[in-house]
């Protein structure tokens, strides 16, 4: 476990403040976690500081939803003291029209009712639009992620791998017409994914505010080391994200890079899972870094990320960006 403390970032211009290492159940709950082990981590994530748990419709059919609201019922947490999201989007609904890869307000204003009812809640604190939606027009979601604000299902909104381009039109469409703005975006970002991040939004930190919850800190595990020889039993690249891993774990230019990683790692005394994460926590545009965990060890490590942020000196940290150039 962490002796630094938790730090708390605002989200955006939002007075809300995110721990700056939050909780995901992206391919873990309802895949390879069950209530009883999502009950674990989340409690032993919340004796450590983090206070965001981030979730999404899709996740496992919906299931992940369900574990998460089952979890935190059962733990019998203060509604006040946690904060939850969910994202819409890609829809449960085997393909149906209107409720498949879409953000038209029909959608919009019944998924968010589903994600509740699966939760278990009366509002999330963050509802985000999972993907870009070109057959939508974007100020029919804009007027539609306002009113779901407006209704109090949702405290704040925002995207997750919008363009610069598309997520300033919203911002602008929301502030010509006095609606609620968007305040955060999801994008992925780590050591091997970064043009988003640092380049594409480079401008938006200042002119909107825009708030980060990023995630894939540790690029599907690459980021670990663990699959710099083969892959190992029961890893994701083993199962049935394997074929999306397949070229990046086979990119010969890439374990180079990752060798340097799992050296310096060994040298500054942190795991490179560690290391990783904490090259991501020095980013003041990032509020909060979604980590995910299939076991309490698992998160341990993960949280070990605020003993190697203090460890991370700003000549480590310029010699990890340039290995990452």
């Amino acid at each position: 476990m962490s002796e630094n403390s938790m730090e708390y970032n605002r989200l955006g211009r939002a007075g809300l403040k995110v721990s700056e290492l939050s909780f995901g159940s992206w391919v873990t709950f309802g895949d390879t976690i069950d209530t009883g082990l999502a009950k674990e981590c989340m409690q032993a994530a919340a004796d450590a500081g983090v206070n965001f748990f981030d979730n999404a419709e899709v996740y496992a059919g919906g299931k992940s939803e369900e574990i998460m609201g089952q979890a935190i019922e059962e733990l019998g947490w203060r509604r006040s003291e946690y904060i939850i999201s969910t994202k819409l989007f890609w829809g449960i609904s085997d393909g149906k029209v209107n409720l498949t890869n879409t953000l038209n307000r029909k959608y919009l204003m019944q998924g968010i009712d589903g994600s509740l009812e699966r939760l278990g809640l009366d509002f999330v604190d963050l509802i985000y639009c999972h993907r870009p939606d070109p057959e939508t027009k974007i100020e029919e979601t804009v007027w539609a992620m306002s009113d779901i604000v407006a209704s109090g299902k949702a405290l704040y909104w925002g995207t997750s791998e919008w363009s610069a381009d598309e997520i300033r039109a919203a911002y602008e469409i929301a502030e010509r017409h006095h609606l609620h703005k968007p305040y955060m975006e999801q994008p992925q970002y780590n050591l091997l994914e970064r043009t988003k991040v640092e380049k594409e939004y480079a401008r938006l930190y200042k002119d909107i505010g825009l708030g980060l919850t990023t995630w894939s800190p540790l690029a599907g595990g690459i980021l670990t080391g663990k699959y710099l020889n083969d892959i190992p039993e029961g890893s994701r690249a083993a199962g049935r994200y394997g074929k999306i891993l397949e070229s990046a774990i086979a990119d010969e230019t890439q374990k180079d890079r990752v060798r340097k990683l799992v050296e310096m790692a060994a040298q500054l005394d942190v795991t490179p899972a560690q290391l990783s994460l904490a090259w991501l926590l020095k980013n003041p545009n990032v509020s909060t870094v979604i980590t995910g965990a299939t076991s309490l060890a698992q998160l341990n490590e993960n949280l070990g990320a605020l003993d190697a942020k203090a460890a991370l000196t700003e000549e480590a940290k310029a010699e990890l960006d340039q290995i990452f150039a």
